[in-house]
Parts: structure tokens; sequence; C-alpha cells
């Protein structure tokens, strides 16, 4: 019965440490994707995916510190003219992206706006951004959705099984000539995540039941000809070029993780840049039959976007944002990097949840199975060597576009971990103590104290001591137990010894060893005692009454009565551990052990029960009445000797 509750309550310990450790590990989980994930995805992005610079075939035109310092801003959009004409007279780029929108017409310099919205319409190749907004259309812009979507909008095939609500309601307004000089439009919008940072892309926006293309999606689509896309559930598919493009449904259309690129070299682009000055001033001069700044033949066949990136942030031209790559990365790049992944096919792709959870399974039941089987310090290096070699894995995964959870795996391993070596060390602790209790029944409990108190420093050998060593014995025991079957025997013996051992514990002695009916007790060591001959003497007294109130008991049961002798001598022996490196046995060891064991033996041939030696005697004679019995002759000693039979104590506790 006893034996079923400890197997019962080690398995509620486990089965309680089980679901903590699940607990924690889904609350781990929880703060990792909240706090932590998307900071190790920007570490590891910026130092493992983001390898290498954009293409060269992409090319920046930045209206810059430079371009500011030279011309006033607010521009006269006739300088945007002559950056549109440059490129429609003297270059022939592959196609180009506006990433800005003009708000309203130029009031002041009509005629600027006319020269803007004419070059603008002389561009067949030229893609312009708008803005999806949360706001509502205001009364004078009435049908301008309706009129936005029959000249903008592309074909869409939506296979999604769920299509969340939109949160966009309008689309920024164009002025009405630059309504009608542009040809092709895409979403400049981005959002960046929880934690302020820019990490996807919104390829398709949904408003009021349309579903626009971004800029950079845009401009692939019209390179390849193609106005045809298909929305799945986890991907997005260019019908024409077969380009498929990994990501997520959203309440605002579809996003994906952007492939970043590291910048230039002293540059905070990752794409070449140009500034707009020198392109305004290389029109100029070409008109004037002078050399350009930059030769227009260096954007032929390129890929050209045109925005705005100056520090005159009160100027509303710091368009920036917090991206793995800089905390303040220029809007214009991060198109370019967007267009760079859909022409390259370079996105970066997030396994599925289910996949990430078998990671997390998989470490957590090596690390149970590696800590049960292994010793702590292997299995602590194995570990070790396990998280390396997942880190390095995410390492490898991140360079192939491939972005696995770097920290909630080790950070659930940590914790299993720590779970693992807790629970090991407490059922450890559990056995030991276990172990102690078993062999305390082998050994006096206070010697398995000694042994383990000093259990990293066991050896052979011991110290001289003065201790006082009791024997006690079953008189005719032998002749009883051949009337008696063995377990009436077993039983007597085990109610008897029962009965002594807290008697002699509770006089500080320790019981050294059953031999047979007899037992050998020790006082003074190895609890240190300066009062052992009184205490044993006490102790022996004590076992007679018990003996006493047994006979009466086992009489009462039609037991055979018993009478016992005991010897008690005191002196100097060898106290400790004899035997050999692989047994050992503490014990005491000297004359006057076996002096004690002779004297105990006379007790048959004076008929008495209780002897002690002179040396006993000489320490307790104050708590004592005894009969001497002189000159006895003891085998093993030349001189007679004398012994004192022990009739009464008194102080008795």
């Amino acid at each position: 019965m006893a034996n079923l509750k400890s197997k019962l309550k080690s398995k509620s310990f486990f089965v309680y440490s089980t679901l903590i450790h699940i607990f924690l590990s889904i609350i781990i989980i929880l703060a990792s994707y909240l706090f932590l994930v998307p900071n190790v995805y920007n570490f590891m992005v910026k130092n493992f995916s983001a390898t290498e610079t954009g293409d060269n075939n992409i090319a920046l035109i930045v209206i810059d510190d430079k371009s500011v310092d030279r011309y006033r801003w607010p521009w006269k959009r006739e300088l945007y003219a002559d950056i549109f004409n440059y490129f429609n007279e003297y270059s022939s780029p592959a196609i180009v992206g506006f990433d800005s929108i003009p708000s309203a017409p130029d009031h002041e310099n009509p005629e600027s706006d006319l020269k803007f919205f004419d070059s603008m319409k002389k561009n067949d190749k030229l893609v312009v951004g708008f803005a999806p907004s949360i706001a509502q259309y205001e009364a004078q812009q009435e049908g301008y959705n309706d009129k936005f979507k029959k000249k903008f909008a592309i074909n869409v095939v939506d296979k999604r099984n769920y299509i969340p609500q939109e949160s966009y309601h309008s689309i920024s307004y164009y002025p009405d000539g630059y309504f009608n000089s542009v040809k092709y439009a895409g979403s400049v919008n981005n959002t960046p995540n929880i934690n302020g940072y820019l990490v996807q892309a919104d390829q398709v926006v949904t408003i009021q039941g349309t579903t626009y293309p971004s800029l950079a999606l845009r401009m692939y689509l019209l390179l390849n000809s193609a106005d045809t896309i298909t929305i799945n559930d986890e991907n997005i598919l260019v019908d024409k070029t077969g380009l498929t493009i990994p990501g997520f449904s959203t309440s605002n259309g579809f996003k994906n993780s952007i492939h970043f690129y590291s910048r230039h070299k002293n540059s905070e682009y990752s794409h070449k840049q140009y500034s707009a000055v020198d392109i305004i001033d290389s029109y100029k001069a070409l008109k004037n039959g002078e050399k350009p700044v930059i030769d227009p033949a260096e954007f032929n066949g390129k890929f050209v976007l045109i925005g705005a990136n100056a520090r005159a942030a009160a100027l509303g031209l710091d368009d920036t944002v917090a991206t793995p790559m800089l905390q303040k990365h220029p809007g214009v790049d991060i198109q370019a990097t967007i267009l760079d992944n859909l022409l390259n096919d370079e996105f970066i792709s997030l396994p599925p949840f289910s996949c990430e959870l078998a990671f997390i399974l998989l470490l957590t039941v090596a690390t149970f199975v590696l800590i049960s089987r292994l010793s702590f310090f292997r299995s602590l290096i194995m570990l070790i060597v396990i998280g390396a070699g997942y880190f390095i894995f995410c390492i490898l995964a991140y360079r192939n576009n491939l972005a696995f959870d770097v920290i909630t795996p080790l950070l659930v391993q940590l914790i299993t971990m720590i779970f693992a070596y807790s629970f090991r060390f407490i059922l450890e602790g559990k056995n030991k103590e276990k172990i102690k209790q078993a062999m305390g029944k082998y050994l006096s409990q206070d010697i398995m104290k000694n042994v383990v108190k000093n259990i990293d420093n066991i050896t052979l050998g011991g110290k001289r001591a003065n201790v006082t060593v009791l024997f006690a014995d079953i008189r005719g025991f032998t002749s009883m137990s051949e009337k008696m079957t063995a377990e009436e025997v077993s039983m007597i013996l085990n109610e008897y010894f029962s009965e002594i051992e807290p008697i002699i514990t509770k006089y500080n002695g320790v019981i050294n060893k059953f031999i047979g009916d007899a037992v050998m007790a020790i006082f003074g060591e190895p609890i240190q005692d300066i009062n052992h001959p009184t205490n044993a003497v006490k102790c022996a007294y004590a076992m007679l009454k018990k003996v006493e109130w047994l006979q009466d008991k086992w009489l009462n049961e039609g037991k055979p009565k018993i009478e016992i002798g005991v010897g008690i001598n005191t002196g100097d022996a060898f106290v400790g551990n004899i035997g050999s490196e692989k047994r050992l046995e503490y014990t005491v060891i000297g004359d006057m052990v076996n002096l004690a064991s002779r004297i105990e033996s006379y007790n048959k041939v004076y008929k008495t029960n209780f002897l002690i030696s002179s040396s006993t005697y000489n320490q307790v004679s104050s708590i004592v009445d005894v009969i001497k019995i002189s000159e006895v002759t003891i085998r093993g000693k030349a001189k007679k000797m004398d012994i004192y039979e022990v009739l009464r104590v008194s102080s008795n506790d």
C-alpha cells in the first residue's frame, strides 16, 4: 500500500510538473512572438538575409538635400516635368515609377502644372502611386471611386476561402489634370508591424470591393504586359509569368515578407541613387546641346523610381520608415526593394506555424530525453550543441530566404532544461532520500548521516576514541527456535529489535550490528557524548524493563518467554571504516570490544542479566546499585578482574 502511494505521488508530481511546463511554455511562446521575435527577425534579416546590394538595373532618382538646396521647396511642378522629359526625350528606361502623390493643383503656377501633366501624358511606361485611406470620401468626391476603378483597376481572380473585412474606404484624390494624364497607378501604402518596423509589403489593397496592386506590382505587371492576378489563401499568382508571391491575407489586402538588400557603401540606399537636381541639370544641358551631368544612356533598359527623401522634415520630404536595415529607411528605396523582389523572384517565406511548433516539440522532447539519459555535463554539452545547431540551421535558412523563428524554440528549450534538470534533481533527491531510508534499516541512521555528511571523503581508516560498547543477547534462543517455525522466530526477533532500537537511539547509542539474536551498540561515537558510560547503562536498564513488558505481552499471546543478558565495557578503541575500497563497514575494533562481549557471556555463568566492567562502573558508580563479582577469570586475560552486576539504576529517565 505504501509503495502504491509512493508511485501515485511520483506520477502526480510528474503530471503537475508537465502541466506547469506546458503552461509556462505557452506564456513564453506568446511573449516571445509579441516582444522578441520581431527584433530577432530584424537582426537575422540584416545580418544573414540582406547579404547583397540591390539589382543594378534599378535606379533611384531622389529629391534629396542637394536638390532642395538648389531649388527652394515647394517646387514648381515644371521641375518634375524636366525629370520626366529627360527620360521621355533622351533615355529609354524599361519602366518608370513615381513614388509621390500630388494632392491639389498649383493655382499659383497653372502653366507649371500643365508642363508637369504633359510630361506624364507622354510616358506610356509610367506608373504613379496612390494612397488608400480609412476615411470616407468627401461630398465633392462622390463618384471618384468608380472613376478610379474604371481607369486603374486590374483583373483579379480571388480564390481565397476567407476574405477579411476591408478597412480602407477611399483613395487619395488626384487633381483632374493629373488624373487624365497618368495611365497606370499602384498603391504606395505599406504598414509597419506592431513594433513600428516595416517588414512586409502590401502587395494588393482592397477598397470598396475593388482590389488594386501595389506600385511595385503594377510596374511588374506593366513590364510583362500582364493585367491579371489570382489571389489564393497563401499566395498571389501572376497568371502570365507564373510568378508566385508567398504571403497572407489581411484586412487591408495581402502582405508578403520583404527580402531586403544590403546598403551601398557610405549610403542609406540599397539601390543605385541619383540626385534629382543632377537629372534636371542634365536635361537642361542636353536641351542646350551641352554635356549632361549624367548620360541618359545610363538608364536605357533600367527600372527607374522617382521619389523624395530630404532631411527637411518640416517640408514633408523626410519619407522614411524603420526597417530591419535602417531606423530611417528611404521610402523610395523600399519601393525599389519590393520591385526588386518581384523582378528577381526573391521573397522571404515564413514557414507555417505547424512547422515551427514541430521544431518546438522536437527540441522539447530531445531535451527531456537527453537530460533523463545522460549525465548533467554530457547532456548540457549536447543541448548546447543542439541549440547552436538550430541557430546555424536558422542562419542557413535566412540565407535562403526562409525565415524560421529563431528565439522561441530556444527559449522553450531553455525553460524545458530548467524544468527537466529541476525535475531530475528533485527526483534524484527523493530517490536518495529513499535510499537513505532503506539503507538506514541496514545501517544506523547516525552512521548514515555521517556518511552523507562526508560523502566526498569516505576512506578506509578512522581514529582512537574512548567509547562504551554494549552487547545484548537473548538467553536460550537456540533451544527456543528449535521449537518454532522460521516465520515465528522472525516475528519474535523483529518485534524485540523494533522495541529496543528506539531505546538505544534515545540514549545516543548507535546500533553497530545485529548478530543473530544479539545486538551490539556503540556509545560516544559517531555521536559525540561525554556521558556515554552513563547513557549506556541507562539504556541497558531500560532495555531490560522493555523485555519485562514484552514477556507479559507475549505470555498473553501464547508466545514463549525470553530473557536477555547485557554486557557493557568502557575503554579506548579504534573507531572508523574497515574493509576494502569497494566495501566498507563502520565499526569499533579493540580489546575493549572483545571484553564487552565476554562480560555479556558471563551472565550465563552467574545467572545474571546485567553485567558491567570495572572501567564502566568507575564512571557510573553514583547512579547504580551493584553486586561486585571479584576475581573473575576472563578468557584471553592474564589477570583476574572484577565485574559488577547492576541491580538498579537511579535517575532513570
